[in-house]
């Protein structure tokens, strides 16, 4: 049974919000069974906590249909974010200068792995 796959991975490409703001609630669900990791992810104040929920739903739901895995036996065993491309903006300022605007965007990807 070595050769049996027990983990599913999941990304969310290009998602705009930017890496370090992400890798805040990354860092609460890493480690955790994935039905806790959703109920800290719905409870989490910040604006990436939706976009990482789907990313870790969408691992669940890989895990299910591709590899038959149980959910409740899942838990997060990886979780990253990494930047993605800038997106490079100008803001009109005074005396007719303008000022760089960086819109930044993340890769966030989530694997869960079936407890031993």
């Amino acid at each position: 049974m070595a050769d049996q796959i027990t983990s599913a991975k999941a990304e969310g490409r290009t998602i705009r919000i930017a890496a370090r703001k992400a890798r805040l609630v990354i860092d609460l669900i890493r480690g955790k069974s994935v039905a806790e990791a959703i109920a800290i992810l719905e409870f989490t104040p910040r604006a990436a906590s939706p976009v990482v929920e789907k990313v870790l739903k969408s691992a669940i739901a890989n895990a299910e249909h591709n590899y038959d895995l149980e959910s409740a036996n899942l838990y997060v065993s990886e979780a990253y974010v990494n930047e993605g491309p800038t997106l490079k903006r100008f803001r009109p300022r005074a005396k007719g200068m303008a000022s760089p605007i960086n819109k930044r965007t993340s890769h966030v990807v989530v694997v869960v792995s079936e407890k031993e």
